[in-house]
C-alpha cells in the first residue's frame, strides 16, 4: 500500500539555508562562521540552577504563561532597561524560543487575506508564518550602499494598504548587524498613526550593540508598546541557544489572544530551566556586560577581516559581520558561499537567502560569537583572499 499523498502547507519550503551550510561545512572541515550559535558554554552557575531546580522537584507542568518568578524578572528588567512597566501576570508570557514566540504572535493576528509587511533581509520563520496564517508576506527591502544597510521609511509607508494588519521589525538586525534608533521608532509610529496595524518586534539581540549605544526597544516608545508584540531570547543573551527560551512582551489584550495559541501549540515551557533562569536573573550584570562582550570579539575580528579584498560593512549590534566580497568574485551569493566553505575553508551564510525573491549584492555574512582560537584559524584561512 503506497503512502497518501500529502498536500504541503509550505510548497516553497525546504531545507534553511543554514542547515546546508552547516552541513557543508562539516563535509569540507570548515570553520563553520555560519549559523548563529556559540561555540563555548555558558557561564556554569546558570546550569547549576538548572540542576538544583530539577533536584528541588520543579519538574512538572509550571503555570501556562510561566514560572512567576521568571515573569516578574523578565518584566522588572523591561522597566529597569526601557522604562516600560508590563504587569508580570498578564502582559508577560515565557516561550519555547523567539521563534515559537513569533509564529505564534503571528497566527494570532493575521487573518486569512491579511497583508503583513515584512522588512527584508530577513530572519527566515517570518514569511512562513505568514503564510500558515493565511496572510500575505508584503516584502519592502532595506537599501544597502558603501554605508551598509538602511531603512527606507517612505517605501513602508507606500507598502501600506487597507489589508495591512501587522508590520515585523527586527533590531538589532539579523542578518546585516544594523539597528533601529529613536528616530526610526519615531517614523514607524507615525506611519501607523490612526490604523489598526500592530507590530511585532523581534529583539533577541537586544543585549548586543556596540559602540556605546543604546537598543532603541520598542517597549520604550509608549505609543508603539501599546500595539506591540515586543519578543527576547535568553538563548541568544546567555550563550543557551539549545535551550529554546525566550519571551514575549506585549499589553493585556494582546497578550490574552497570544496566550490562546500558545497553550495550544506548546502549553507551557520546560520547568526547571525557568527556574534556573529566574534565580540567574537576580544578577543583571551577564547581560548589562554582554556588549563589551562581544564587542571585543566584533573588532578581532573586523580587523583580521582588514587585511584581506573582503570589504566590511558596518556591524552596530547583533553577533553578525557582513562583507562584500565583489572584489574577489563575481559569483552569486550562494555559489560564493559554497566555494568559500569549499576552498577557503570558512562556511558564511549568503544574505540573498534571506529575501522572498532573488535579490543580489554580493555580500556574505559572518557569525563572531565564536572563541577566540575559532575566529583566528578563520581569520588565517581568510587571509589567503
Amino acid at each position: 500500500m503506497s503512502t497518501p499523498a500529502l498536500q504541503s502547507r509550505l510548497p516553497a519550503v525546504g531545507a534553511t539555508i543554514f542547515s546546508t551550510m552547516s552541513a557543508l561545512a562539516l563535509e569540507h572541515g570548515a570553520v563553520n562562521l555560519g549559523q548563529g550559535f556559540p561555540d563555548f558554554g555558558c557561564d556554569p552557575l546558570l546550569p547549576d540552577h538548572v540542576n538544583e531546580a530539577m533536584r528541588a522537584g520543579h519538574n512538572q507542568y509550571p503555570p501556562m504563561p510561566g514560572v512567576p518568578a521568571l515573569r516578574e524578572a523578565i518584566a522588572a528588567k523591561i522597566a529597569r532597561l526601557y522604562g516600560r512597566a508590563y504587569d508580570a501576570q498578564t502582559e508577560i508570557t515565557v516561550t519555547a524560543g523567539a521563534t515559537q514566540a513569533l509564529t505564534t504572535a503571528i497566527l494570532c493576528c493575521v487573518h486569512p487575506g491579511d497583508e503583513a509587511i515584512v522588512i527584508e533581509p530577513a530572519y527566515d520563520s517570518y514569511a512562513p508564518a505568514i503564510a500558515l496564517a493565511g496572510g500575505v508576506a508584503v516584502p519592502v527591502c532595506m537599501e544597502v550602499g558603501t554605508e551598509g544597510y538602511s531603512m527606507p521609511w517612505d517605501k513602508l509607508a507606500a507598502a501600506v494598504t487597507p489589508r495591512t494588519r501587522l508590520i515585523v521589525i527586527n533590531s538589532p538586525h539579523n542578518p546585516t548587524g544594523s539597528i533601529l534608533r529613536s528616530a526610526d521608532l519615531e517614523r514607524l509610529a507615525q506611519i501607523v498613526a490612526g490604523t489598526d496595524i500592530l507590530i511585532l518586534s523581534d529583539e533577541v539581540y537586544e543585549h548586543m550593540v556596540y559602540d556605546g549605544g543604546r537598543h532603541a526597544s520598542v517597549a520604550s516608545h509608549p505609543v508603539l508598546a501599546e500595539r506591540a508584540f515586543v519578543v527576547s531570547s535568553f538563548g541568544k543573551t546567555y550563550h543557551v541557544t539549545g535551550w529554546k527560551v525566550g519571551y514575549l512582551a506585549a499589553p493585556a489584550p494582546l497578550s490574552a489572544e497570544f496566550r490562546k495559541l500558545h497553550q495550544y501549540n506548546v502549553f507551557t515551557v520546560n520547568t526547571p530551566m525557568q527556574h534556573g533562569l529566574a534565580r540567574y536573573m537576580a544578577n543583571p550584570a551577564p547581560y548589562l556586560e554582554l556588549p563589551a562582550f562581544y564587542q571585543r570579539k566584533r573588532d578581532l575580528f573586523r580587523a583580521g577581516l582588514a587585511g584581506t579584498r573582503l570589504r566590511l560593512l558596518p556591524a552596530d549590534g547583533t553577533y553578525f559581520q557582513c562583507v562584500d566580497y565583489s572584489a574577489i568574485s563575481d559569483l552569486p551569493e550562494a555559489e560564493f558561499a559554497q566555494w568559500l566553505t569549499s576552498e577557503c575553508k570558512v562556511a558564511a551564510i549568503p544574505v540573498s537567502a534571506f529575501y522572498s525573491q532573488a535579490r543580489e549584492s554580493g555580500i556574505v555574512r559572518f557569525c563572531f560569537a565564536k572563541q577566540d582560537d575559532t575566529l583566528a584559524l578563520a581569520l588565517e584561512r581568510l587571509a589567503r583572499l
